[in-house]
């Protein structure tokens, strides 16, 4: 493909980027996927640049761009060879016009930037949110041993206070390692370790990860229970979590149940947990505010209205996990955003409706004190963005 041909390519996925962004559609890694498989003659190099540039345009326009081509003028006006790309030839983007639109470089949407204003998260702290994120890994001690997966992978780089993690370029691919393919090896982000090790999950124990998704969190409970006591992972998406069983068997982990929740009646296939489980950790539905890095496309698809209904629902499954917690038990309220409506005020309201519950301090190897949990930034601790607070049943 030529240049100017590249730019087109990128200008088509990002109309649809933006569409999907604005309607609730597919993500943009997915739609840069069947993107390229209608796109045959796209050699690797070719995908290559045509996926820099869509990345570097989402991460430049704060607010959702009017379109493709308005969203690559914007990067187009600090980039003069990309600029010389649009040229009118055949196959390429048309010739840059006098007036057309140009989006506007930015950070998020102001209704945004002033939501993390008063959260605590200053200009700095914000633009780090946009940086490239690296590749991190949490070595299962269930399948491997940490010596052994740094032995195979000689460029991984220690992560401070995180003796099973390790940390490699974001290019970096871990799918064709041995120690992938036998389970040695999950690709986790440093943050999303720490904030699972709140729970002191240890064997022997009866633990839910109430919101388990496609089981990230879930895998690494089991590790830390060292694969004895029980386990059950529970969420109300079919398809996410359809995928937590067969990573459970790749990483040799037995302990684990899963069950499919009703939303809004979750509470119903679980009675048989009320007041029993030492553990519950609820990593709610959240903006995303802190995954940024990987996602950056979501700060186009937050609104405010869709903000007070990921408040509502998280504020609603705590209310579900607390029934489930054994006095003297622990629930973990977690979300990977760094927006205090659903991190510390979140957390802060809980409290106010359960008084017989109290905040306890964490001893995490990375985090700031920020309400009653902690707080992790890509600037400050090098991780995605996360909240945490552990709150006990008296």
């Amino acid at each position: 493909m030529t240049p100017a041909a590249r730019t087109q390519a990128a200008i088509d996925l990002l109309d649809a980027i933006i569409g999907a962004a604005r309607d609730g559609g597919a993500s943009a890694d997915v739609l840069i996927a069947r993107g390229f498989a209608a796109r045959r003659y796209a050699g690797s190099k070719d995908r290559r640049a045509i996926r820099g540039l869509i990345y570097d345009a989402i991460r430049l326009c704060g607010e959702r761009p009017e379109s493709g081509r308005a969203a690559l003028l914007a990067l187009a006006a600090r980039d003069p060879a990309l600029a010389a790309t649009f040229d009118g030839s055949g196959y390429g983007a048309a010739a840059i016009r006098e007036g057309e639109p140009v989006a506007q470089a930015g950070i998020a949407p102001m209704w945004l930037m002033d939501a993390l204003a008063s959260s605590g998260i200053d200009a700095a702290q914000a633009a780090a949110l946009l940086d490239r994120a690296p590749l991190d890994l949490r070595v299962n001690r269930l399948k491997a041993d940490p010596a052994q997966v740094r032995a195979e992978l000689p460029e991984a780089a220690d992560i401070p206070g995180l003796p099973d993690a390790l940390r490699l370029p974001a290019d970096t691919q871990v799918e064709a390692t041995e120690a992938y393919g036998v389970g040695g090896i999950e690709v986790q982000d440093a943050g999303s370790q720490i904030v699972t090790l709140a729970g002191g999950a240890a064997p022997g124990m009866r633990v839910i990860d109430l919101c388990a998704g496609a089981g990230g969190k879930t895998l690494a409970l089991a590790a830390a229970m060292a694969n004895q006591g029980t386990l059950l992972a529970t969420d109300t998406d079919r398809t996410r979590l359809s995928r937590l069983m067969p990573r459970a068997q790749r990483a040799g982990v037995s302990i684990v149940e899963t069950r499919l929740l009703n939303p809004g009646r979750e509470l119903e296939p679980l009675a048989d947990w009320t007041d029993s489980a030492d553990v519950v950790l609820v990593d709610a539905p959240c903006s995303g505010t802190g995954t940024w890095r990987r996602n950056p496309e979501a700060r186009w698809r937050l609104t405010p209205a869709r903000l007070a209904k990921l408040v509502e629902t998280q504020a609603r499954l705590l209310d579900v996990a607390a029934t489930l917690v054994k006095p003297g038990g622990t629930l973990i309220h977690i979300v990977c955003s760094l927006l205090d409506a659903e991190g510390a005020d979140q957390a802060a309201a809980f409290l106010a409706r359960h008084p017989h519950w109290a905040a306890a301090p964490l001893a995490l190897p990375a985090g700031t004190p920020h309400g009653s949990g902690m707080r992790l930034t890509p600037l400050s601790h090098s991780t995605d963005g996360f909240f945490v607070a552990k709150l006990v049943r008296a």
